[in-house]
């Protein structure tokens, strides 16, 4: 078959999609994977073959692409922003308001759309792929399925704050006295489809099928049809320092709270310096990951402390005893497999629901980063090494994870949904 993933020019988003893009290539199958141009060489590093197409306009940031102008940014720290939270019961979305908020979250998916659909569409119908694999910032990839007759999916990197949302949005809006009220997502992307000879279908929203990299313990699910496997933890080129080719003599703890603090807020959430401090009279190895531009401040190191600006964490998850995290979903999903309990200080969309969920499921414990003084994290860790319960809890799901059909072992059931759904 021919499999044709779009990606926007982010390295984490696209990182997420590697590893089930080479498990379909190791299975026979031709895949491309289709961005801007000056997404090209990402996508070469990988071993993958790129597919150029459209425009550069230059990496988005993630949250704008979303649909949220920079004032809002820091609003998100809390968790979803309007309209990806409508289905929480706490959210009390009221139609009036989720109306412009889809709105609003079409006119952002708009910048890349428009700057590339032209070409991924003549390239997809001169290709003819069997099957489009997009991720949620790339709806232009159900626009060229469409197009071309082929079978769709999505590829999730989190909770499916979409699905979630737009099964409520439907729901809201069979509720109003007038249905017929507008639908800004598929007036959008039925205008794509019309003009390109078909008429909206709701699986341009959401995909035929929904490929999920999240066990099913940490995932809120819509109603709608999911694949699950584990992510298979990639981070681009990775050297394993000398250091870390020996284990350790005391128990490791990692603190990494990610590249989005950095890259699209203002700084850490936490105060990094007070952690260290605070975990500097414990019998412990502290293994930081920190900005490069944020080291200075940090010095002098305590003792017991050692500060990188990048590690590979898949090599070093399986040395650690507890880990530090922002409860994103690389950094979440990197150390779950290798049962190390985690302390979750989630700072910005999904992550408070991840961070809260592994809690729920006593993998972990939840500290609001606002609360996350060095004493509070002082004593989240030394309860983490110590509790037994919450240990076993870790372990659990490892387990949970372990039994997940690997992304290799999904390719005959993506195979099978391919030949359904695919129009040619």
């Amino acid at each position: 078959m021919r499999i044709l993933f779009t990606v926007s020019p982010g390295t984490t988003t696209f990182n997420a999609m590697v590893p089930m893009a080479w498990a379909l290539r190791t299975a026979g199958h031709d895949v491309r994977v289709a961005s801007q141009p000056l997404f090209a060489d990402e996508i070469t590093q990988a071993g993958l073959t790129a597919v150029p197409v459209g425009r550069s306009l230059g990496i988005p940031r993630l949250l704008l692409a979303m649909g949220l102008d920079s004032a809002t940014v820091e609003e998100t720290r809390a968790g979803f922003p309007p309209p990806y939270n409508i289905w929480e019961e706490s959210a009390g979305a009221r139609w009036e308001d989720t109306l412009p908020a889809f709105g609003a979250v079409v006119d952002g998916a708009k910048y890349e759309t428009f700057a590339i659909a032209t070409a991924l569409v003549e390239f997809a119908r001169s290709w003819e792929p069997d099957l489009v694999v997009w991720e949620p910032l790339t709806p232009v990839g159900a626009i060229a399925a469409k197009a071309c007759g082929a079978a769709h999916a999505r590829l999730l990197y989190g909770i499916d704050a979409f699905g979630l949302a737009r099964q409520k949005f439907l729901a809201m809006k069979n509720e109003q006295p007038e249905p017929e009220q507008g639908d800004p997502v598929a007036d959008w992307l039925g205008g794509y489809a019309r003009k390109y000879g078909g008429e909206y279908s709701e699986d341009m929203a959401v995909g035929h099928f929904t490929i999920d990299q999240i066990p099913a313990s940490l995932q809120t699910e819509a109603d709608l049809h999911y694949l699950r496997t584990p992510y298979i933890p990639y981070g681009g080129r990775a050297v394993v320092p000398g250091w870390l080719q020996r284990r350790p003599e005391r128990p490791r703890v990692a603190l990494t709270m990610g590249l989005s603090a950095t890259g699209y807020f203002s700084g850490y959430t936490v105060n990094v310096r007070d952690i260290l401090d605070a975990l500097s009279d414990l019998d412990v190895e502290v293994v930081a990951t920190v900005a490069e531009e944020e080291q200075s401040a940090l010095d002098p190191l305590p003792d017991n402390a050692r500060v990188v600006s990048f590690v590979p964490l898949h090599v070093l998850a399986p040395t650690c005893s507890v880990a530090i995290t922002h409860a994103g979903f690389g950094t979440l999903t990197s150390f779950a497999p290798h049962g190390v309990p985690q302390l979750t200080l989630p700072y910005h969309f999904d992550e408070p629901m991840l961070g809260r969920k592994l809690a729920e499921q006593g993998a972990g414990l939840y500290l609001d980063p606002t609360e996350a003084t060095g004493e509070a994290v002082r004593e989240g860790v030394v309860r983490l090494l110590e509790d037994r319960e919450l240990r076993g809890g870790a372990a659990r799901l490892a387990g949970e994870i372990a039994e997940l059909p690997t992304p290799n072992e999904l390719v005959p059931r993506i195979e099978e949904l391919t030949r359904k759904h695919c129009a040619r």
